[in-house]
């Protein structure tokens, strides 16, 4: 018996250092491959939504944060996938990112608003025209 197909929940943070640098990873899973977007992960069963942003982002950066404010919520539904995707406004971070999940992450920096890498994330996109406005 084939379990019924469900949507799945990704919690990740728009982190934005002292010069008003955006925090993005590069992603290698798929959906979205080779897209760059905001750190974060799976919703795991029972967990809360900000502790996930909070627990997904110290696994792959090895950075601690507290998650402040929900900055946009995205759908993205396709053939083959059905994610939402919550983004916080972190309010604060500790630490020097550094990637810890090779498996997931090619890469990683710090980037002016206006001066964004491409291909973004959906999510990262709707997060961004939110900062922007």
């Amino acid at each position: 018996m084939t379990e019924p197909l469900r949507p799945r929940v990704g919690c990740g943070a728009a982190i934005i250092d002292g010069q008003g640098r955006l925090l993005l990873v590069k992603r290698i899973k798929a959906p979205e491959a080779a897209h760059w977007g905001v750190p974060g992960g799976k919703l795991d069963w029972g967990e809360a939504a900000r502790s996930c942003a909070v627990r997904e982002i110290h696994e792959e950066l090895g950075i601690t944060l507290v998650a402040g404010p929900v900055l946009a919520v995205t759908d993205m539904i396709a053939e083959d996938y059905h994610w939402v995707a919550i983004t916080y406004r972190a309010e604060r971070f500790e630490g020097e990112p550094a990637i810890q999940e090779t498996h997931a992450l090619s890469d990683w920096g710090w980037f002016a608003l206006d001066a964004l890498p491409s291909p973004l994330t959906a999510a990262t996109r709707d997060a961004v025209a939110k900062l922007n406005a």
